[in-house]
């Protein structure tokens, strides 16, 4: 089963960069998107469909904003539209899709760039997930949560870890939270893999293009697994060479 994330900011301006172009190069069986801040109407998804891709979105009630899709190869037994978290629903941040006896959550965490409101709603959210998991968890115990987390975790995560200290997503709460999700036996599976490498970034910043020149970015994007699937966890990776987006896609790959 190999999967890759990645946050489209977009799915219409991502097509307009060669998104369909690059799944036909088949780069993953199943592919979670995010921020694709369209519905399904507003794009020709016979272009997904005649690569062998099924597309399952969850937009957000707001035209233009937010939302999150599956598109798969690997037929889903499940497909799960939001997560029952109200907010977060109306703005279209979870969908989910059970493979066997696997789970995948494809999630788009809230940003606190914006301001204090948001930063606050966001560390609403991230308490209402953490709940949402654990309930999820004791009905099927294999799980895989990818997405634009938003979070960089550690120092090794992100560029310039003191000049960002104070920047939402990089504050110590924040990557607090990172510290007991992942005490809870999850597993960030690009360090499973790369448990040291360094400058390994998934978004660099639009607003001075030059940073993703010079690589100055963020890894804040992750596919996690519950610790019962670590030793299927075959290859993960960070593909920043692939450029339809200010992230770059995500990748892990699992045994049967």
């Amino acid at each position: 089963m190999r999967i890759i994330s990645y946050n489209l900011n977009g799915v219409r301006a991502a097509i307009k960069k060669g998104f369909v172009e690059w799944l036909a190069t088949n780069p993953a069986d199943i592919i979670c998107v995010q921020e694709i801040k369209a519905n399904s109407e507003d794009i020709d998804v016979k272009q997904f469909e005649a690569l062998g891709y099924q597309y399952y979105a969850f937009s957000a009630q707001k035209k233009g904003y937010s939302g999150v899709a599956i598109l798969t190869k690997i037929e889903p037994d499940i497909v799960e539209y939001g997560s029952g978290m109200g907010i977060s629903d109306f703005e279209g941040r979870v969908i989910s899709a059970d493979f066997g006896d696997i789970t995948l959550v494809n999630a788009y965490f809230p940003s606190g760039t914006s301001g204090d409101v948001r930063q606050t709603y966001k560390y609403q959210w991230l308490a209402e997930f953490d709940e949402h998991l654990t309930h999820l968890r004791q009905k099927r115990p294999q799980l895989i949560v990818t997405g634009d987390y938003n979070i960089a975790h550690k120092a090794i995560d992100i560029h310039d870890p003191k000049g960002n200290k104070n920047s939402s997503g990089f504050l110590p709460e924040e990557r607090a939270w990172m510290d007991q999700f992942l005490a809870k036996d999850w597993v960030d599976s690009f360090r499973v893999i790369h448990p040291e490498k360094p400058d390994c970034y998934s978004w660099w910043s639009q607003r001075f293009p030059s940073v993703r020149l010079q690589n100055k970015g963020w890894r804040i994007d992750y596919i996690n697994v519950t610790s019962n699937l670590k030793d299927r966890i075959v290859d993960a990776d960070i593909l920043p060479d692939v450029k339809h987006s200010d992230h770059c896609p995500i990748y892990l790959a699992l045994k049967d």
